[in-house]
């Protein structure tokens, strides 16, 4: 089986201590829209960032206190055609990936890392993402 293709970077996905100051960043300085925000009960957790295209920063909230210097990127998430076809080539390879569900944001995802420990999002937008839906994403994580 060829190695399925990888259509693009679907997001990236960055910790803020302020989430306001990094919306407002990053929407005055390069014009980026809210696509989309998450929502634990009341609470705003995070948020989709449009980059154009299929193409995101993701953005949750992590406390000051426990920022480094290493931990501010999260994760890399790769968009391909087929996650069922993509979860078995990976497998075949001998590399650990898990079995794919739709998360909060109607998207279909497995997860892996690579060798270094960088962790990947493997994903499918389907026609209920929230990418492409917009509104809240209400979470219970």
């Amino acid at each position: 089986m060829p190695a399925p293709a990888v259509k693009q970077i679907a997001h990236v996905c960055i910790f803020a201590h302020d989430l306001d100051a990094t919306e407002a960043f990053y929407r005055n300085v390069f014009g980026l829209q809210k696509a989309f925000t998450f929502m634990r009960g009341e609470t705003c957790i995070g948020y989709y960032l449009d980059l154009g295209g299929r193409t995101f920063f993701e953005v949750f909230h992590k406390d000051e206190a426990k920022f480094s210097e290493t931990d501010q990127i999260n994760h890399i998430c790769l968009e391909v055609e087929n996650l069922d076809d993509t979860i078995a080539h990976i497998r075949q390879q001998g590399v650990e990936i898990t079995d794919k569900k739709v998360g909060s944001d109607g998207t279909w995802q497995a997860w892996t890392k690579d060798p270094n420990g960088v962790k990947l999002e493997i994903f499918e937008y389907t026609a209920q993402s929230k990418q492409f839906t917009g509104g809240i994403c209400q979470v219970n994580w």
